[in-house]
């Protein structure tokens, strides 16, 4: 069985918009996904790339477009700007991180529970009750959120790290055991045939 790394951020717009497409082309091809959350700020700051706020006009202006054209093309609600964006990834990540770790629910699900809940309900990843109940949905015990502090510090600062040693310069960010790296939601269609080979 192969297994895909997945690099992301639980305030990535464009990991929002990959939906549960990786979850279903890993399912396809009996693949399995280790999540991977990061900091994407220091991950820009570690590869080279800017923070959207700090980019020139004509690339936000862009990405602007682009984001409700991709979320159109989908057909998924989106907020082009949310309430609670930025806000600290952090307490979601280190959640998912627990999560993986402890088991029994589902974790694809739980990593699309908190991404929909910042750009299509105007949650705010930061606030306990919506990290607990995110949990809660996807199958795993609330109690996570607290439990899991110290381990998910850890792995969240280690996981930049791999990102940054490994290639990762963005967020979705897939990498195959073969070293295949696939940058953006738009290229799940390169790893499905990738798979597929």
């Amino acid at each position: 069985m192969s297994n895909i790394d997945y690099f992301f951020a639980t305030l990535s717009p464009y990991a929002y918009l990959a939906g549960g497409r990786l979850e279903e082309i890993a399912a396809k091809h009996g693949a399995t996904v280790t999540y991977k959350p990061l900091d994407i700020i220091a991950l820009f700051n570690r590869t080279g790339g800017t923070p959207p706020k700090d980019r020139h006009f004509s690339r936000q202006d862009y990405r602007a477009q682009e984001l409700m054209r991709q979320s159109k093309r989908l057909g998924m609600p989106f907020n082009l700007k949310p309430a609670h964006w930025p806000t600290n990834a952090a307490p979601s990540s280190y959640a998912i991180i627990a999560a993986q770790n402890a088991g029994g629910g589902d974790v694809g699900a739980l990593v699309q529970g908190y991404l929909r809940a910042c750009w299509a309900e105007e949650k705010d990843l930061a606030d306990e009750a919506v990290v607990r109940a995110g949990l809660e949905v996807a199958g795993f015990d609330p109690e996570l959120a607290n439990s899991g502090l110290l381990t998910g510090a850890e792995t969240y600062a280690a996981n930049l790290e791999e990102a940054v040693e490994r290639g990762v310069f963005g967020a979705p960010f897939y990498i195959t055991e073969d070293d295949q790296r696939y940058w953006g939601q738009d290229r799940l269609s390169y790893l499905d045939e990738h798979l597929a080979e």
